[in-house]
This record gives structure tokens, C-alpha cells and sequence, in this order.
């Protein structure tokens, strides 16, 4: 499933398009994809303006000059595609998307048109009104932005006190950071040199401050690479994310810990259903 960096990554390259932008068509061609389709969802685009083009956590926003917000979630498989005014020009693309699996389509006054595909239909939209926003069960509890300035040690320590679960099995909780998924969580703690699998309350406060930077870098790192493109991820430009190529540890099972002076092999352990890749020596 797409994360953080690649939802990221979709929002700027819609931005230039949609931002600002009057939707003169909007097309539904199914009445549903992980969910059903919000009641009147053509009829209360077309015509509207969209605002500006937001992320919260792996969600797209897109508030509306109507007072709705119009939610999107990539799902596993989803993935927008531009053509018209303002598509980009040329780029490393990835394969071409099937049309039997464009489901939503959405033309701007401008001359461009977005087009949402989703294969396996795990994506969805929504309308909310944008008042409600904060209140919304897809919002209500979620902690803050990693890359925002909530996201500190001093938080980080408060989130961790006396928590018997992992750093891991936190950092993964909408309720304590928003957006984090496994490929960076398991990143950040190999560069903070934090154990994936100590009890969160038993870290040693001294690196948490290292813990949160880690966060911050390796997210920035990979929204600057256009994410990470393992399955079937592709950004809204058709081009393919870089940072997998930079991954230290996640996907490295049995190679050498890249850490300096560090003799440690790469480790893969299950946590909870997901892998976990770390480096027990220098991991503690």
C-alpha cells in the first residue's frame, strides 16, 4: 500500500492541475470502489471549484468551494493519471494503466483531465463537509504529522512512557503518528539505531530526539526520490518512485548492515503480521 512519501509524492504532481481548478465533468463509472460512492457525488463536483489540494496522513483532501472536502485514498493499487492542460511532459514512466480499470474521471474548465484507476478497488472517495473534518471517523484520534511540528521528542517520549509494545507496533498507530507505514518505520528505527522489538517504554530517552530526525529525513528523503515504487505504485506524472533503491534495511534480509564499523547481518522477523527487517547488533 501506497504511504506517506508516495501519497505525498501524487498530491504535488495533481496540485498544479487541480489546485485552484473548476470542475466542468466529473465521470462515476461504478458505483463503487472499496466503498460505495457517496450519494450525489457527480452532481456535487461538477461544476465546483477545489480549493486546494491537502494531505492528512495517506489521505488526499481536496476542500471545495461548496463547503464539502472530496476525500481520496489510494488504496493498494490506485493511481491517477493527468492528460491535457498542464500533464507533465516528459518522464520515466511506469507501465501504462488498463482503462477497464479507470473508474473516476475528472475534467477541469482548464482543459486537463485526471483520471483515478484502481485494479483491485481497495481505494475509495468520499464527500465530508469540511467543518466536520476534524470530527470524521477517518480523522477523529489520529496523532500528528510526521513531518509537522508536533512531532518531537518530548511528544515522542510522552507517547512511549511505560508501553509495553514495540517502538514498531507505535510508531504504526494512526493514534500516535499519522501516515507512517512499515517500509519507513523500519528505516527511521535502523537509522536512530532503536530495536524494533524492546518495549517502547524501556528506550533509552537519549534516542528519541535521533529517533524523530530519523523520521523526518527519511520521509523528506523519499518524497525528494518520488517515494518508493515496490508493486504498483506509479505518481500522477506516470513516473516511478527511486527511494526503494536507497533502502537500508527493509527488503535486505541476510546482507550486511550498512551502519559504519557495524559486522551485524540483516535480520527479517513478523511482527504482528508485517516484516520487520533490522539489524540486531547495532539495533539495540
Amino acid at each position: 500500500m501506497p504511504e506517506l512519501p508516495e501519497v505525498e509524492t501524487v498530491r504535488r504532481g495533481l496540485e498544479p492541475v487541480l489546485a485552484g481548478a473548476r470542475l466542468s465533468r466529473v465521470e462515476q463509472r461504478r458505483p463503487d470502489l472499496r466503498f460505495a460512492f457517496p450519494e450525489g457525488f457527480v452532481q456535487r463536483l461538477t461544476g465546483a471549484r477545489i480549493e486546494r489540494l491537502d494531505r492528512r496522513a495517506k489521505y488526499l483532501l481536496a476542500p471545495l468551494d461548496r463547503g464539502d472536502t472530496l476525500i481520496m485514498h489510494l488504496g493498494m493499487t490506485g493511481r491517477f493519471e493527468i492528460e491535457g492542460r498542464g500533464a507533465p511532459g516528459e518522464f520515466a514512466q511506469a507501465v501504462a494503466p488498463d482503462p477497464k480499470h479507470a473508474h473516476v474521471v475528472f475534467e477541469t474548465e482548464a482543459g486537463a483531465k485526471v483520471t483515478f484507476y484502481d485494479p483491485r478497488r481497495f481505494g475509495f472517495m468520499d464527500l465530508i463537509a469540511t467543518e466536520a473534518m476534524d470530527q470524521h471517523p477517518y480523522f477523529k484520534g489520529m496523532g500528528p504529522e510526521p513531518l509537522g511540528p508536533g512531532l518531537t521528542e518530548s511528544y515522542l517520549a510522552g507517547a512511549f512512557a511505560g508501553r509495553k509494545q514495540s517502538p514498531k507496533t507505535l510508531l504504526l498507530d494512526q493514534r500516535i503518528v499519522a501516515g507512517l507505514g512499515n517500509i519507513y518505520v523500519a528505516e527511521a528505527l535502523h537509522r536512530a539505531g532503536v530495536s524494533p522489538v524492546k518495549p517502547a517504554g524501556k528506550i533509552a530517552k537519549r534516542k528519541l530526539g535521533p529517533l524523530v530526525a530519523a523520521i523526518k529525513d527519511v520521509l523528506e528523503e523519499a518524497v525528494e526520490a518520488g517515494g518508493s515504487s515496490i508493486s504498483d505504485y506509479a505518481g500522477a506524472d506516470g513516473a516511478l518512485g527511486y527511494f526503494q533503491h536507497r533502502f537500508r534495511v527493509y527488503d535486505r534480509e541476510g546482507e550486511p548492515c550498512p551502519t559504519e564499523n557495524c559486522s551485524g547481518v540483516i535480520r527479517r522477523i513478523v511482527q504482528s503480521g508485517r516484516s520487520t527487517f533490522h539489524c540486531p547488533h547495532c539495533q539495540r
